[in-house]
């Protein structure tokens, strides 16, 4: 049983306690927030919390193992370092910082202090996307020919731009399936709700043996778009989020030389929750004191390929 502090109490952070409550690998000693309606909602959801509006009083406390870190944007790198710094695991909702240069800085301290970084890339733990991997792996459709990527519909951010926001997912996807970075990078970028503040993006990468990939993210759309397009030499899989069961969809094609004739299949996937599995991913690594999924600086290469297209 590891015990943990979540500092954010907000829409996602009630998520995550939802999933670490419910896993018996985990013990909730506190909750930190600067609302008092989110301590009063924490006080009647979890029983036996401790509740602060101090992130630091809550980090000292020497029975804690890992600080999970749902917080604004903004407020990741300091919340991070500090419990580093008091010798805790993280586990940071995405994304991990704002710059290379503080997510080095925190490798540096994790190093120092033989302690692990998570962060919650949850597409990483889904069924969908570990689908496509192992088709990836398995080499099963051929070669991949391009990738399109639609995330549109969000919460607007005040404390970040749709880069950090949307982009972010996608990069972590690409950055898992692949393995690899992109050689170039072209954007063009919107700002149609306030000046200086990036709202819509369309983002064109190129990777080594001529794969091309296109995203577009909008937190502006009357329509929540969650889709993802993996076209192969034998076949194109549809990888829709917004699905509830047949989230995956294989158009396999019938004639070698053409593209119009096509056979549907539809795969059987694990439809279990990501942060479910996440949280179970933890518990493994904390345990073997190995965390294979972040290994290779894996963190660094999304946020290097996030900042180029940020400043792109």
């Amino acid at each position: 049983m590891f015990n943990i502090s979540i500092i954010g109490y907000g829409y996602w952070g009630k998520k995550l306690a939802r999933n670490f409550q419910n896993s018996s690998y985990f013990d909730i000693l506190s909750i930190v927030d600067k609302k008092k309606s989110n301590l009063v909602s924490a006080k009647k959801n979890l029983s036996n919390v401790e509740c602060f509006s101090n992130y630091k009083n809550a980090i000292k406390n020497d029975l804690l193992d890992l600080v999970i870190v749902s917080t604004p944007t903004s407020t990741h790198y300091d919340i991070a370092k500090f419990a580093l710094e008091n010798s805790k695991h993280i586990l940071v909702e995405k994304p991990l910082s704002l710059s290379l240069k503080q997510v080095d800085k925190l490798n540096e301290i994790a190093k120092s202090k033989k302690r692990m970084i998570f962060v919650d890339y949850p597409f990483l733990f889904s069924g969908t996307i570990n689908y496509i991997k192992k088709v990836i792996n398995q080499n099963k459709f051929g070669k991949i020919l391009e990738i399109e990527s639609f995330r549109e519909q969000a919460p607007v951010r005040n404390d970040t731009n749709v880069v950090w926001d949307l982009t972010t997912h996608d990069i972590s996807i690409l950055t898992y399936l692949l393995r690899k970075e992109p050689k170039s990078i072209q954007t063009i970028k919107k700002e149609n709700i306030k000046k200086g503040l990036c709202d819509n993006i369309y983002v064109n990468l190129k990777y080594e043996q001529n794969l091309n990939v296109l995203i577009k993210n909008s937190w502006i759309s009357p329509t929540k778009i969650r889709l993802l397009k993996v076209k192969f030499n034998k076949a194109t899989i549809y990888c829709d989020e917004n699905e509830s069961l047949y989230k995956i969809k294989i158009y396999k094609k019938r004639d070698k030389k053409g593209w119009s004739d096509y056979s549907l299949e539809i795969p059987e996937i694990d439809l279990a929750e990501p942060l479910s599995k996440m949280t179970t991913y933890i518990y493994s690594s904390l345990k073997k004191n190995k965390n294979f999924l972040f290994e290779k600086d894996f963190n660094k290469k999304i946020t290097m390929t996030l900042e180029k297209i940020n400043s792109n």
